[in-house]
């Protein structure tokens, strides 16, 4: 890219990740698979954003399109990734592996694969530091020692010399925690990091998270399908349903007052603890197919609101991505009206159609 074209910038100076109309589709010879379709989310400097939903509504697709490591036959349809004065969209790939595994950095949710078998941990944790901080060898060698150190791995000397086959999923995990810091990156995407683990291990993969972030700052999105996850560690969430956000707001607002329905539905479903039920709390219907999505509401042949609530305006017609209260942005006819302005809370409607 050339060095004189204007590249736009965040509108807001404590945001540090804001993504804007995100589109990214696959071609298959089933047909387009539109897995990320008009995506909007924001990051804050030092904040933790919990991005939410069952697998296969968009979630990783939008971290590898913001990383640009969307390969064929993915084709980033549109949308901004704006990164400081940067969007990441328009960058080249020079470009972006400068940023990448430096300002930006990733843990993916499958530890043991991710990682290079024929090469040793300590290396790999290495070579980020050679790449982009320009250490030699020894260097680059002592500071991976002091990272393995930081994310609790043992004997970090031995360590040092393994193989990924010779850990444990929860040190591999921690390995790959070593190298995504290792530079130090003002944003860390963190795709289901403890997906693969058992219980024990994810909790303390969770407390390890939390307290780096608080010790170096750094910003993290944090991708995952558990609700349990996401209020024990997030500040704010941005709920996808079938490759759109339908909710985004603070983490204690969306459990004390959920507003969509799929939200709602979500949390419904979550087992108390104590609590005897006959049958757990399920959403009705499936989720469509990412091939022939509906031009109405995506969630609306499912939504069990809209029919306590006579709203006929989701068959009809997609709703934006709208406020409904102060920084609680919702996807939903209940509270907005065609022309986009609010609507009173379906709960003060007096009758159903009203």
């Amino acid at each position: 890219m050339s060095e004189n074209v204007d590249r736009p910038k965040s509108t807001d100076p404590q945001r540090i990740l804001e993504v804007k109309g995100l589109r990214t589709s696959f071609y298959t010879r089933a047909g387009v698979i539109k897995a990320v379709t008009g995506v909007d989310f924001h990051v804050n400097k030092g904040e933790v954003l919990g991005l939410v939903g069952e697998s296969g509504c968009g979630k990783s697709v939008t971290s590898l399109t913001i990383l640009g490591l969307v390969g064929e036959p993915g084709k980033v349809e549109g949308g901004e990734v704006l990164f400081g004065d940067q969007d990441l969209l328009q960058l080249s790939s020079d470009e972006m592996r400068k940023i990448r595994g430096d300002r930006i950095a990733m843990i993916f949710q499958q530890p043991q694969s991710s990682l290079n078998p024929v090469m040793k941990v300590g290396p790999q944790i290495s070579e980020a530091l050679m790449i982009h901080r320009d250490l030699d060898e020894k260097a680059a060698a002592a500071r991976s020692l002091e990272l393995m150190d930081m994310v609790g791995i043992p004997d970090a000397n031995r360590r040092y010399e393994a193989y990924p086959h010779e850990m444990s999923g929860g040190m591999a995990q921690r390995v790959m925690i070593a190298i995504a810091l290792s530079c130090e990156p003002e944003l860390l995407i963190a795709d289901e990091p403890t997906t693969a683990l058992d219980v024990t291990i994810q909790a303390q993969i969770l407390d390890l998270m939390r307290m780096l972030q608080q010790e170096t700052g750094t910003a993290i999105v944090l991708i995952t399908h558990d609700l349990g996850v996401v209020a024990e560690m997030c500040d704010r969430a941005a709920v996808m349903y079938a490759g759109e956000i339908v909710e985004q707001t603070d983490v204690r607002t969306l459990f004390a007052d959920p507003k969509h329905p799929y939200t709602q539905g979500l949390i419904g479903a979550v087992p108390v603890p104590g609590e005897i039920l006959d049958e757990l709390a399920t959403i009705p219907g499936s989720v469509p197919n990412l091939i022939e999505l509906p031009e109405a509401c995506r969630f609306s042949p499912r939504c069990v609101a809209k029919e306590e609530h006579g709203c006929v305006l989701g068959d009809r017609v997609h709703p934006e991505l709208l406020t409904s209260g102060n920084e609680h942005l919702v996807r939903c006819w209940l509270y907005h009206h065609q022309d986009g302005s609010p609507r009173p809370d379906p709960d003060t409607w007096p009758e159903a159609g009203s």
